[in-house]
């Protein structure tokens, strides 16, 4: 027998791994938040991130220039110094050598402004993506000696040019080499390499970015740290990924000021296009704004376009540069989303292909299109990712040669170098790390690199492997969604890699209310309510789960604390990243007019494939199957023939018209061991096309036919027998015509009661009725209520009636007994067994 879980309504799109502090550390962050009078939420982040001490937590939340390394640490930098300014004191010809992705383009930005105020005789280089790909060529290197270049400076780029640094050796050009790439086992012989990631370099921050780099030769030249450049400083750092940590982390927080008041036209311009208000811009906004269109220009034209941008010297070329980026950028996603749809069909294709054979899935995404743009294969690869989490591969094959050059992404777990590495046989050249990478292959080898791809997969990843996961920094309550919290979590800003916006659980909230937003109703506004408080939650995409709460949901969700404003107004509001709800569910529609129409609308808006429809009797039977929408979809049951079928793996239950009793409904709960969600489709309709009406009094009335009355908390208690029977000694004997409207006039109660009663003291023996007269029986024998059926029978109507359709609150306290109930005696069947 299946041993049963905790159901859930809602599943999490991912796998929760919630930090958590241990006593000492909840001890030090109580000492932290009194040191530096913080919030204990913020107090606690800082603690997780590392900052344990007073001290170094005040220098992380507001540390400034001081914090900058000395740039003459940096191994090559006095040799790379020395050489700029022979170059300039003597004149000669420098040629900057960049790359084409933001980074790129940032870092040839910043050496040009550098240049420019050395008043040095210079130019720029940045090779075509897909002509000539990546990195120094000889080609580019010949087209430099014949402009009478003396000196390269490449910047983002160099490292692992062994063979055509040599090359320039050979025909007269020095190269510098500004980098931040890993370096090599084999380094080039340039005239000077700086990169603080060469194992013998002792500059104590290693994650610079390529611009990062070329900012500190600027300030070893200059003698400061240009601060004026940061803001280009701030784009590459925030568009490559680095980790926001220490000098990243500084010369960033730097660069969003100097954005916000930035006079670079080129800036401007882009902020322009881009939507960015410039008085508020975070490094959200470059991340998803700025940076895109930037390498937007590498990906589909050339990245001279995102420089001419940055260097721009007049507001028109600024504005006609960041036009035609922007053009481009929305060119790039047209391209993206055709490729990705083709891409889409392709791996439909695949998984048909093997369904067919009898195999899996395959492990791994290896997909390949003729002259699919590789500007952007990786951007569909990460796509793929979101979607499937798998390792996605997306390769564009030259119809002529066959050549295929594709990007790699992968998920936790596998990592995509050492694959590679794994299939270097089939390779005509690959690089890259663990997440993502690049290669070159022919097509002839497509079905073996595939093979050999998912065979790593199935023998490296566990099953754990295959499930996304999102780690949560810490869990909090609503009254930590304050304006004070969340003015103090500012502090820890810049956000991005290496120093993420904190990711909270939300927990111990219900639903207080709901509702759509947004365009087609696409997403999700939650007030949450707990402890008194209510906060506003927003989850973009989430609308289509509106219909699947109900006021008073337990809810957990996990997001980021964010600050509304609007109309001079500000409130804290949680972004939602993910919901779950963890314990069964009833979507109460049982105060709907029609049944049948809820249903329709139910299955119209929620996802119900896995449902089961319980009804009564055939008669609702009959009803859903006359409905087309419906008959063909699901399977239904009535209440008998859904016992008598034993468990079930239904997720959902739609209990269709007026269930025949509780007992019958806890039976059908129980049965249902992965039950996710109730929907309650039924009012008091005893048949689909009527509402259960009680009896008409009458002469001759037959007292052996059952009472139909709907209890509620209404039914008659011990107090109200006794007032009838004394009511009844005053005037009995009494025509039974028409009695119950009398007595219901005299007592003001419903008439239906006092038939229900009166039946009740006739089968008591209090009562007879001889021929059309009710008469009361002289000292009767006492006797208990509870010795009528009738009594007895209306005593579990009633209680039945008071779950069936009573309080929304005490239905699902109950309908969670049952399922517990259901838990427990299969865990003792498996405990048996």
């Amino acid at each position: 027998m299946k041993k049963g879980g905790d159901a859930v309504l809602i599943h999490a799109k991912t796998q929760w791994i919630v930090a958590s502090l241990d006593p000492e550390g909840e001890q030090q962050a109580a000492v932290l938040a009194k040191k530096l009078k913080l919030p204990l939420l913020v107090a606690k982040l800082l603690i997780q991130r590392g900052f344990d001490q007073a001290d170094t937590a005040e220098a992380f939340l507001y540390g400034g220039i001081e914090g900058l390394h000395d740039p003459f640490r940096l191994k090559g930098m006095k040799e790379a110094v020395d050489r700029i300014n022979q170059a300039r004191e003597r004149g000669e010809r420098v040629r900057i050598y960049g790359d084409y992705d933001a980074d790129g383009v940032s870092s040839t930005t910043l050496m040009t402004c550098l240049f420019r105020r050395l008043e040095m005789d210079f130019d720029h280089y940045i090779p075509h993506r897909t002509l000539e790909g990546y990195g120094l060529n000889e080609r580019a290197i010949d087209l430099a000696s014949e402009a009478g270049v003396q000196l390269i400076v490449t910047v983002d780029t160099g490292i692992s040019a062994v063979a055509q640094i040599a090359y320039a050796q050979s025909v007269g050009i020095d190269v510098i080499v500004t980098d931040h790439h890993e370096p090599p086992a084999v380094l080039p012989e340039a005239l000077a390499l700086i990169n603080p990631k060469q194992h013998d370099c002792g500059y104590p921050f290693k994650g610079l970015a390529g611009v990062g780099v070329a900012f500190k030769l600027a300030q070893a030249i200059l003698g400061e740290p240009p601060l004026e450049w940061t803001d280009i400083v701030a784009l590459g750092t925030i568009a490559d990924l680095m980790p926001l940590q220490d000098e990243n982390r500084i010369l960033v927080q730097f660069g969003l000021k100097q954005l916000r008041q930035t006079d670079k036209y080129g800036f401007r311009a882009l902020a322009d296009v881009a939507g960015i208000d410039l008085q508020s811009i975070t490094s959200t906004n470059i991340a998803f704004g700025m940076a895109p269109r930037i390498n937007a220009a590498g990906r589909l034209d050339h990245a001279d376009g995102a420089v001419r941008l940055l260097t721009a010297s007049s507001e028109d070329s600024a504005i006609a540069a960041a036009i035609t980026l922007d053009t481009l950028n929305r060119e790039r996603q047209q391209v993206v989303e055709s490729i990705v749809q083709q891409a889409e069909s392709l791996w439909m294709d695949k998984c048909e292909e093997a369904a067919r054979a009898g195999r899996p899935e395959p492990s791994v995404i290896v997909l390949a299109g003729e002259d699919w743009n590789a500007g952007v294969v990786g951007i569909v690869a990460s796509k793929f990712i979101e979607k499937l989490y798998k390792p996605a591969l997306i390769l564009g094959i030259d119809p002529e040669t066959g050549m295929c050059k594709g990007s790699a992404r992968s998920i936790e777990g596998y990592d995509l170098y050492a694959a590679l590495t794994e299939c270097h046989d089939l390779l005509d050249h690959y690089g890259g790390h663990q997440a993502a990478a690049g290669m070159s292959i022919h097509r002839d080898n497509l079905a073996a690199f595939e093979q050999r791809l998912g065979q790593l997969a199935d023998k490296w990843l566990q099953p754990e492997d295959w499930i996304p996961k999102t780690t949560v920094d810490l869990a909090c309550g609503i009254e930590d969604a304050s304006l004070k919290v969340i003015e103090q979590l500012s502090l820890l800003e810049p956000f991005g890699a290496g120093n993420p916006a904190p990711k909270l659980l939300l927990r111990d909230t219900v639903v207080a209310d709901r509702r759509v937003i947004g365009k087609e109703g696409k997403h999700l506004k939650l007030s949450l309510s707990a402890q008194g408080k209510l906060l506003d939650a927003i989850g973009f995409g989430y609308g289509s789960l509106s219909s699947r709460f109900n006021d008073g949901t337990a809810i957990e969700l996990v997001g980021e604390l964010s600050l509304n404003e609007w109309n001079g107004q500000r409130k804290a509001q949680f972004m939602i990243q993910d919901i779950r709800v963890e314990h069964v569910q009833l979507i109460d529609r049982r105060s709907d007019a029609s049944s049948l129409q809820s249903l329709r609308k139910l299955m119209a808006e929620d996802s119900l494939d896995t449902a089961v429809i319980v009804v009564p009797d055939d008669a609702w039977r009959e009803a859903v199957r006359h409905d087309s929408s419906i008959s063909s979809k699901l399977p239904i049951y009535t209440y008998g023939e859904f016992e008598q079928a034993g468990e079930k793996e239904c997720k959902a239950l739609l209990l269709l018209g007026r269930p025949p009793s509780a007992v019958k409904l806890s039976a059908v709960i129980q049965c249902c061991i992965a039950i996710e969600r109730i929907y309650a489709v039924y009012n008091q309709a005893a048949s689909p096309d009527s509402q259960m009406k009680s009896g008409s009094s009458g002469k001759g009335k037959d007292r052996s036919r059952p009472v139909e009355t709907a209890w509620t908390a209404d039914f008659p208690g011990r107090e109200q027998f006794a007032q009838l029977y004394q009511t009844l000694r005053r005037v009995c004997p009494l025509a039974e015509s028409g009695c119950e409207e009398r007595l219901a006039t005299m007592m003001g109660w419903p008439a239906d009661t006092i038939a229900f009663m009166l039946k009740v003291f006739h089968e008591l023996e209090f009562t007879t009725v001889e021929g059309d007269r009710i008469s009361l029986v002289v000292s009767p024998i006492k006797r208990e209520l509870t010795h009528s059926a009738t009594y007895r029978n209306g005593l579990r109507t009633a209680e039945a009636e008071q779950i069936l359709f009573g309080d929304f609150t005490l239905f699902v306290e109950w309908i969670r007994k049952q399922q517990q109930l259901s838990r427990s005696q299969v865990e003792e069947g498996a405990a048996v067994s």
